[in-house]
């Protein structure tokens, strides 16, 4: 099965927690703090494995979670950090941040790998905490919560060339008479089913890679017919064989049925009408169809159409006007730049070369509101995480949370707010009282 659209939410791992630990050897007077930090979290990695073709592996699994770092031991032992997850793509996935629809990360190339899910770091033991005034700190960090987020996976084929017609056109004939790919031909709408790409041998040596997207037809671009579901593979393309029914066969005007696929590419993307197109005239071994390339060209003439650069006609039973399409379409080919999907600067690399979420948007420190029962509430990343990273079982590292919340202006926020003594506040599923 083909399938180029999964969507599944992907979790990194919890770094491992701080200990709170002494030293209780017999011989080791005043042996203070020895509990050791949280190993990290596991990220979760997307890495382009050529062997894949299509998504159909991520169809059914909804949740991808990395393992969580080991916690920290006595003896200042740092816990074991995770393993990264590693997600392998097929080539041509772009993966987009479905909070947002923003794009994470375009992978193309063997080796391409993104970071799409930051583990969390290891809590600190006790022996960071060790002061002049506290020599026996009962002070420890939870490990921090690993990142959480769904996403969308879309696969664009990587072609140089793509087919876009009418159904019965003539594409997947085009295609199988120019490569040797074996796409079902049949004398009926939609043969094609799923895209089919092909190489083309070129004698100059400057081979390229073509695609055969299934037919498209009036209200493709609003989802109508089975084109709109593989318009997306058109996006990578350079260069657009535009084919053009020219028998009449099927009572259809040829001018017309190329103005009707050019305003859905347009509808669906308006830089693909910027992509330069040779109208390829299909059919010619047919009667009637060198009179209707005349009455076509002289109507592109007279509407002074630009999208087109030339038109090739050409039979594919009987071969004429191949080689010079793919010499033509060769030359195109040459003079036309790659077209990367995502702008540049859109993603950043760390210092390891690995791509990184950049577009998630800064959030504030927390908010407050009150809910149904009278309880103030505290929400919002930054105050929910570092909540999720204080060990709660020790009256130390609870005090080190309420100065934390105070130099955060938790304090004076939730005093404007009107809040009273003895008022609750809540975080998460934890209650205290509010002390002026």
């Amino acid at each position: 099965m083909f399938v180029d659209r999964v969507k599944f939410n992907v979790k990194a791992g919890k770094g491992g927690d701080g200990m709170v630990g002494f030293r209780r050897e017999k011989y080791v007077p005043n042996g203070g703090p020895s509990g050791g930090d949280g190993g990290r979290g596991g990220d979760v990695v997307f890495t382009v494995d050529p062997g894949m073709s299509t998504l159909m592996d991520f169809k059914y699994k909804k949740l991808f979670k990395a393992q969580n770092g080991g916690n920290g031991g006595n003896k200042r032992m740092t816990g074991a950090s995770a393993d990264d997850l590693i997600i392998r793509v097929p080539e041509g996935t772009t993966i987009f941040d479905t909070a947002n629809d923003k794009v994470i990360a375009d992978l193309t190339k063997p080796g391409d790998k993104a970071v799409i899910a930051r583990g969390g770091r290891g809590g600190r033991g006790n022996t960071h905490f060790a002061t002049a005034k506290n020599s026996a700190p009962e002070i420890a960090e939870n490990g921090e919560p690993g990142e959480e987020l769904q996403v969308n996976l879309q696969l664009r084929l990587l072609a140089d060339v793509g087919l876009v017609a009418f159904p019965s056109a003539g594409k997947s004939t085009l295609l199988s008479t120019i490569t040797s790919s074996k796409p079902k031909v049949a004398e009926y709408h939609f043969t094609t089913l799923v895209p089919n790409l092909g190489i083309v041998r070129n004698d100059d040596g400057n081979d390229f890679v073509i695609a055969d997207l299934p037919g498209l037809i009036e209200g493709a671009s609003q989802g109508v017919g089975l084109g709109f579901e593989f318009l997306r593979h058109i996006q990578r393309t350079r260069v657009i064989l535009h084919l053009v029914d020219m028998s009449g066969n099927e009572g259809r005007d040829p001018y017309d049925d190329y103005v009707k696929i050019n305003k859905e590419l347009g509808d669906f993307d308006e830089s693909l009408l910027k992509r330069p197109q040779i109208i390829v005239a299909t059919k010619m071994d047919l009667p009637g169809s060198e009179e209707n390339l005349e009455k076509f060209k002289k109507e592109l003439k007279e509407h002074d159409d630009k999208i087109a650069i030339k038109v090739d006609a050409i039979s594919s039973v009987t071969h004429q006007g191949l080689d010079q399409l793919i010499r033509d379409t060769g030359d195109l080919l040459s003079k036309t730049p790659q077209i990367p999907f995502v702008e540049e600067g859109q993603l950043q690399e760390d210092n390891d070369g690995d791509v990184l979420y950049t577009a998630k948007k800064e959030e504030k420190p927390f908010e407050i509101h009150r809910d149904e029962d009278g309880v103030w509430m505290l929400t919002g990343k930054k105050i929910e995480r570092l909540f999720q990273m204080t060990n709660t079982d020790h009256n130390q590292s609870m005090m080190r949370f309420a100065r934390q919340l105070r130099g955060m202006g938790v304090d004076d926020a939730l005093r404007a707010a009107g809040a009273k003594d003895g008022d609750l506040v809540g975080i998460l599923d934890f209650t205290f009282t509010y002390m002026d």
